[in-house]
């Protein structure tokens, strides 16, 4: 493979878009280094071959065969996405020869041997990154959660020229803490094992090495990154973060306005834009047949669209679920996780028939069909790092009802009286993360939902954010850009 005369990138992430997703990582990786290689660097995605990566991969091309990578053999393949990304395939049956959720066994449970899955990813990275396997050599290497969180650490070991590191961390609560009995197995040294290195609380913390050993940490939006390092929201790295200074920064994300976009959406029953905004009526009316909802376009529908975890306030949402039909409104649910929640909004569509319906699971083409139907979404998280979902609904149309944290606060301008008058608003926020206060962001929403001017004021305000990829990668690029230049 030749060499680029562009900066090179790689970028190390367990999952991607359109070839595996489990969350909105997925999202960031497949978009933003498309988003990068606009401006002239050269980007390539390395990913572990799962067989969902495999199957979707473009035009894989063996490039070097690795005898033994963490107790097997392993190949790594260049190819392309159907996006056009340019990937690196980490083919090694021994640790991705697994269908289904990369990280949970069949009973929801991590995986035993995820340690040593991940860590091979990390290992090769560092390897491709210093040009071991083929021609290309990488200036930086940009690795995405605890999943490729042992990369800078792997790459600090290396004598000579290295290439800078970047680090993003998608959600401080995901950490991956393994065993110290495995640092043999891993190929890390013990002189490693420290406070001031993985060591965390006795164990081994695959997040905590990309923080400390990359040359620069990043998270997905500002407002997050000034809340994690702090001791209350830390989560016990606080104070690591918190010394980093100006190592550490925060970029909002953006999301792929390509498969965003109701003008052109193909699981959408009608298309619209924010010129031609009669098409979301009909999405309207489709998503209350689709759903059982009572059939009414005057009756406001609202919808989450949520991993079902306190985390995303879920529990908040629910106990409001009478006081939302008691005022009329519908609600649309698309999600899993907790048993009880699930239970819980089950119960809830069976006790309120025609106004609440709850599917279980995630179905990326519903997905889009709610956020076009819809006219509020939820996202009342206790902490978020940046999200995606309020991002899609301001593209669609559909305001967002925000709890005031991470990157909600950072991406939703709140539709009080004074944005309203000024004719900024974008959704509704509400803080603190509490019952009452996400009670009263309902009533407001609701108000202005009454106010048919306002609202389409609201929507079109909403459908006109720039909420693309374009800022956020020329943030980056330049992080990239100060690395490289130091």
């Amino acid at each position: 493979m030749p060499k680029s005369s562009a900066r090179r990138v790689l970028f190390v992430a367990s999952e991607c878009f359109p070839l595996l997703k489990t969350g909105g990582l997925a999202d960031v990786a497949g978009a933003l280094p498309l988003e990068l290689a606009k401006s002239g660097l050269d980007v390539r995605m390395l990913l572990p071959a799962f067989p969902a990566v495999k199957a979707g991969a473009k035009r894989p091309k063996k490039l070097a065969e690795i005898k033994d990578l963490f107790g097997g053999p392993a190949a790594l393949y260049s190819a392309t996405a159907a996006t056009g990304l340019k990937l690196f395939m980490l083919d090694a049956p021994h640790l991705y020869d697994i269908e289904g959720n990369p990280y949970l066994d069949s009973k929801g449970k991590d995986r035993a041997d995820n340690h040593i899955r991940y860590a091979a990813l990390s290992f090769a990275a560092a390897e491709l990154a210093m040009g071991r396997h083929t021609d290309w050599e990488a200036d930086t290497v940009h690795a995405h959660d605890w999943q490729a969180g042992l990369t800078a650490a792997y790459i600090a070991l290396e004598d000579g020229p290295r290439p800078k590191t970047v680090f993003t961390i998608h959600n401080l609560a995901f950490q991956g803490l393994f065993d110290k009995k495995h640092l043999a197995s891993l190929k890390l040294p013990r002189s490693l094992f420290h406070q001031n290195g993985i060591e965390y609380w006795d164990q081994i913390g695959f997040l905590k090495a990309g923080i400390v050993y990359s040359d620069h940490v990043t998270t997905v939006s500002p407002s997050y990154a000034a809340e994690i390092a702090t001791e209350d929201k830390g989560m016990g790295l606080g104070g690591l973060l918190a010394s980093l200074g100006p190592k550490l920064s925060g970029i909002v994300n953006g999301i792929d306005t390509d498969v965003w976009n109701p003008e052109t959406d193909p699981t959408l029953p009608a298309s619209y834009s924010r010129q031609k905004a009669a098409g979301k009526a009909k999405c309207k009316q489709a998503l209350q047949a689709e759903m059982g909802l009572k059939q009414d376009a005057k009756t406001p529908l609202f919808c989450v669209i949520s991993r079902m975890t306190d985390q995303k306030g879920l529990d908040l949402l629910l106990e409001a679920v009478p006081h939302i039909v008691g005022n009329g409104a519908q609600l649309a649910v698309l999600g899993s996780g907790d048993k009880d929640l699930e239970a819980g909004f089950m119960k809830a569509a069976k006790d309120h028939p025609g106004m609440v319906s709850t599917t279980i699971g995630y179905d990326e083409a519903m997905s889009h069909r709610i956020q076009a139907g819809a006219d509020v979404i939820f996202v009342p998280s206790r902490f978020e790092p940046c999200g995606l979902t309020q991002l899609c609904a301001m593209r669609y149309g559909t305001l967002p009802l925000v709890a005031r944290v991470g990157g909600l606060a950072d991406t939703v301008i709140d539709a009080n009286l004074a944005a309203l008058q000024a004719g900024t608003g974008t959704g509704f926020m509400f803080s603190p993360v509490t019952q009452d206060a996400l009670r009263a962001a309902f009533d407001r929403a609701l108000k202005a939902y009454g106010n048919k001017a306002a609202w389409r004021k609201l929507v079109r305000g909403a459908m006109g954010y720039d909420v693309s990829w374009q800022a956020p990668a020329a943030a980056y690029a330049a992080v990239y850009d100060a690395l490289t230049k130091d």
